[in-house]
């Protein structure tokens, strides 16, 4: 099971190797991890995504929070955050597949931000099954790079 952590952090130097060498030492994987500002030029927030059991999870809440660094820490389910994620992807087109590649970025709302001869930089964004759903229509046409930046997650509030 995939869980979803955000974390709030002191924007200080080595923050972040400490969480990482905390999931390393304890030998938690980290399956996906961003960090960026906040509003607070102090702070920071990680959003860290690990799989595991229940037990998994309580063990790397636990261990994060004994942290001096961590400031506050939620852990989202599905109903209680969005999420999103970034996917660069180039892919191979030929004269007589261009229109059917710009067609399934059209249904997805991906954005096509560079066009070569052979090929076409795309920029998707979207939750996991929809990015998912996209690069497997995108593989048989051949895609020769990738790269994904990982979830992020907001806390919903109710207004």
């Amino acid at each position: 099971m995939r869980h979803t952590l955000s974390v709030l952090v002191e924007n200080k130097f080595g923050v972040l190797t400490r969480i990482a060498g905390m999931f390393s030492g304890r030998g938690f994987n980290i399956d996906t991890l961003n960090v960026g500002p906040t509003m607070d030029p102090a702070t920071s927030r990680m959003t860290i995504v690990v799989r595991g059991d229940d037990a998994v999870l309580e063990q790397v809440t636990k261990q994060l929070r004994k942290l001096v660094d961590v400031i506050e820490l939620q852990d989202f389910s599905d109903d209680q955050s969005v999420d999103r994620e970034l996917v660069l992807l180039r892919v191979c087109v030929a004269p007589e597949t261009r229109g059917e590649v710009m067609q399934i970025c059209d249904i997805f709302r991906a954005k096509i931000i560079d066009v070569q001869r052979h090929n076409l930089s795309i920029e998707v964004t979207g939750d996991d099954s929809k990015i998912s759903k996209f690069i497997f229509l995108m593989e048989p046409f051949g895609i020769s790079d990738l790269t994904r930046t990982g979830k992020i997650a907001l806390a919903r509030k109710a207004d």
